[in-house]
């Protein structure tokens, strides 16, 4: 009889600790955030007049609108649009609406998504998750934005790692035939697309520059510098500061060996045009 009690105290309480869990989750609210990078620029007065909306945050770079219900969208001018709140089919439809207002569209979006929650407690920083103790449109608008930068870094990783990869293939055509197989033409456009990697990071990543919101919040400015660590965006950006520093360095040199190889394209001809002019008088005296 006092065990069948015992027994019964017991799952009693494991109840209670499930109901209690319930309850707790019930009261955790979740936001998903997703950020896609659509295109490689967005046409943000286009999109302004589009919407026809008063935007919660509006500059010539960003724009960030509330629909209420916890949903949030931020665009980007150098092509990341982040969506808080939204189911897939909204966020698929939200993007070909603005298809007009996309340069040069990304057929295969790059995407990450992430959750933040509030809970009483200390900020915790997860791997797909973020836990808050306060959620405001504020708040949202720091992780969407760190989550902007995280998506734009893979990108522009992707970008320079494909442009390092053409790189050694110059320098392996360059090792095994004693030749650089690029004319003149092909290294000023390749130089021309490395420069504008380099300018696009340097307008679109704000690595060492905080927003101006969390100047005066201190608790933004924590969670700025949280999900700053959190997805690595110093790291990364160092990482692709090296890349193009390498890539540089090559095209240095290419540089100098298509230069040296006109020069030597040069003497020939003047070499050559020296020799017909003491031909043609040769001939005449003789003649």
């Amino acid at each position: 009889m006092y065990k069948d009690e015992q027994f019964c105290e017991t799952c009693y309480l494991n109840t209670m600790i499930l109901i209690f869990k319930f309850e707790i989750s019930s009261f955790m609210k979740t936001i998903k955030i997703s950020a896609l990078l659509v295109a490689n620029q967005l046409d943000m007065k286009g999109i302004k007049a589009f919407l026809d909306l008063k935007p919660l945050a509006d500059t010539s770079s960003e724009l960030l609108y509330g629909f209420g219900g916890d949903k949030y969208q931020y665009y980007f001018n150098y092509g990341v649009v982040v969506f808080a709140g939204h189911s897939d089919d909204e966020i698929k439809v939200a993007v070909r609406t603005i298809m007009p207002y996309q340069k040069s569209p990304n057929p295969q979006w790059l995407r990450d998504d992430h959750e933040i929650s509030i809970q009483d407690g200390e900020m915790l920083f997860e791997f797909d998750h973020v836990v808050v103790n306060r959620l405001d449109d504020k708040v949202l608008r720091i992780a969407m934005f760190n989550l902007a930068q995280s998506v734009a870094l893979d990108y522009y990783h992707s970008v320079s790692e494909n442009l390092l990869t053409e790189i050694r293939g110059f320098s392996r055509d360059l090792e095994t035939s004693g030749t650089l197989n690029i004319n003149r033409t092909n290294m000023l456009k390749f130089i021309g697309k490395a420069l504008n990697t380099q300018n696009d990071i340097a307008d679109n990543i704000y690595i060492f520059d905080a927003p101006d919101q969390v100047w005066d919040d201190e608790y933004l400015d924590k969670l700025h510098k949280g999900l700053m660590r959190h997805f690595d965006l110093r790291l990364r950006f160092s990482e692709i500061e090296y890349t193009l520093r390498i890539i540089e360095d090559n095209l240095s040199i290419f540089r100098e060996i298509s230069n040296q190889r006109t020069s030597t394209m040069l003497e020939w001809i003047i070499i050559i045009l020296i020799l017909v002019e003491v031909l043609n008088l040769f001939i005449s005296k003789i003649l």
